[in-house]
Formats: structure tokens, C-alpha cells, sequence
């Protein structure tokens, strides 16, 4: 199950797909095991190479407000990313490795796609609705495609990702894309459908996509934030178990490490992350993380 996976509480996913392919999950590895195209971690060239107005910090922006963020971050994107609002706030926010780039307004959205050769075979667009302070109540990943990003992002990938084979991340604000990742989210696998992680599986042993993407739904992957600074501990597996099979839920994570401080966590600023419920019923995911709730603030099962 060479799926390369960082966090314990995603391995579910996985384990059911026997593949001798190395199946990256982690952007240090993606940049590692593809030198080709490792060039899209570089968020100046990809802001570049979509005509937008952008350059390192040192270099003058021709208008204000702007948005500025590291240029490289495979650790948690977007750590340090501000609206400059003026002059004055660029002065003040000067900082080495970062960039500035034109302030984009719009929908944001996480797509997954497959990829043969440059060539995407296959889209599902995920959006969040936010919690504040870098926090999201939950995400929604539609059944439906987005046939505006499909077209000009799918553009992009056969101009830029020539030879590129795999699955690929777009983050994009108003179909403008932000960010690149060479690899899939992996918070929400099992909402893409049966037999999916076995096609990305086959994507990266054969070189081809094939999964038959019939019978659609929109999921909900629905996630528990805590207060920070607090030293939580895991539910007993008996309980977890038992919330999984909820109707209409399709798993649960615990999404941290009891053994490690909250501090050595990347965590929003909004609050601490406890658990992820993914299902494909909205009021029993949030009736599930609702019984979470209870359980890590009050010990109530």
C-alpha cells in the first residue's frame, strides 16, 4: 500500500489497494519525485504564467491592494499570506521569499483532477464554507463540474504539464489558479466514489485512467475545531466505531496526535483540529460531529 501518506488518521483510506506505485500525498515528496514539474510550487511563476500582475517583494506593485504570501511553502501554504492594502502596508510587511500578486475576487475552489500526459481525464470541485480565522465549517465536493474551470484551468494544465502524468490539486480564486499541488486531496477520498482509489492507483502503475464515475452525489466532509492551547485526547475507538456507522456517514478522522503538545500542531489561528467527518448527508455529518463535540469538551458519549 505504497500510498505515501503523513497522516496516521488518512491511512483508512488506503489500506484496501494492493500497488507496488509509489502514491504521493505530501507536497515535500511531490517536489521531490517530480523535478520536471516541480516549477508549480513556485506560486510567483504560476501567478506569472497566467498573465497576473505579480513580483517578489523588493520589486513595486502598480496598484494597491494586493495580496502577498510565501513564494514556496510546502508546509502549510499559506502561513504569512496578507492583503497589502498600501504602500505603507508593503513597507511594513517586507519580507524575504515572499511575493505580491494581483488580488483576486470569487469562488474558491480546491479541484482534483487526473491527468494522462498533460491531459486531464477526469474533475471533481470542492468548496468550503468558512468558519473565521482560517477555520472551515465545512466542505462541500460537488457532484456537478464546473465547466468554466474545467475549460481554463484544463488549458493551462496541457500548455504547462506536458509529460506530466498523475493526479493533480488546483486551488483557484474566481478560476484563476493560485496554487498547484502534484498530487490529490487526500481529506476526502472516499467521497469521490467506489472504486476510486484503486483508478488513481492504476493512474500511476499503467499510466491510464479508467473509473466508471456513475451515480454521483455531493459529499460533505465536515470538520470539529476545539479551542487552542488545550491538550486533548483521542475518543475510544469503541465510540469513534460507533459514530462511523451513522446513516449517511462515510468515515471519520481524529486529525491529531495525542502524544505530540497542541503547540507542535499547524494549526489555524482560529482554532484547534479535532476530527473530520466525511459522508454524503449533510445533517448526519454535523449531527456526528455534533456527538464529537460533546465527547471532547464534556466527555459525554
Amino acid at each position: 500500500m505504497p500510498f505515501h501518506e503523513a497522516d496516521p488518521w488518512r491511512l483508512q483510506y488506503f489500506t484496501q489497494v494492493d500497488t507496488a506505485a509509489d502514491i504521493p500525498t505530501e507536497d515535500a515528496d511531490c517536489w521531490q519525485w517530480f523535478p520536471k514539474h516541480r516549477w508549480v510550487y513556485d506560486k510567483l511563476a504560476v501567478a506569472l504564467s497566467q498573465g497576473l500582475d505579480a513580483g517578489p517583494h523588493g520589486t513595486p506593485p502598480p496598484r494597491f491592494p494586493v495580496f502577498s504570501k510565501p513564494i514556496v511553502n510546502l508546509k502549510g501554504m499559506g502561513v504569512g499570506s496578507r492583503i497589502l492594502g498600501s504602500h505603507d502596508d508593503y513597507v511594513r510587511h517586507y519580507a524575504p521569499g515572499h511575493f505580491w500578486m494581483t488580488l483576486l475576487d470569487g469562488r474558491h475552489v480546491s479541484s482534483d483532477t487526473a491527468v494522462v500526459d498533460g491531459e486531464p481525464r477526469w474533475w471533481r470541485h470542492v468548496t468550503g464554507k468558512p468558519a473565521g480565522e482560517g477555520t472551515f465549517d465545512y466542505w462541500t465536493v460537488h457532484a456537478e463540474p464546473d465547466a468554466a474551470i474545467e475549460a481554463r484551468c484544463g488549458a493551462w494544465v496541457r500548455h504547462h504539464l506536458t509529460g506530466y502524468t498523475g493526479m493533480l490539486n488546483l486551488e483557484t480564486i474566481g478560476g484563476v489558479i493560485i496554487e498547484v499541488h502534484l498530487r490529490f486531496a487526500d481529506q476526502w477520498p472516499d467521497l469521490y466514489g467506489a472504486g476510486w482509489v484503486a483508478a488513481v492507483a492504476r493512474l500511476y502503475e499503467s499510466g491510464s485512467w479508467t473509473f466508471a464515475d456513475a451515480g454521483r452525489r455531493d459529499g460533505f466532509s465536515v470538520v470539529l475545531f476545539g479551542p487552542n492551547g488545550v491538550r486533548y485526547r483521542h475518543p475510544p475507538s469503541a465510540f469513534v466505531e460507533a459514530v462511523k456507522r451513522a446513516p449517511g456517514v462515510s468515515s471519520v478522522q481524529i486529525t491529531f496526535h495525542e502524544d505530540k503538545a497542541p503547540e507542535q500542531h499547524a494549526m489555524p489561528p482560529g482554532g484547534f483540529r479535532l476530527a473530520v467527518v466525511n459522508g454524503f448527508d449533510l445533517e448526519a455529518t454535523l449531527a456526528v460531529r455534533g456527538r464529537l463535540k460533546a465527547h471532547f469538551l464534556t466527555g459525554a458519549n
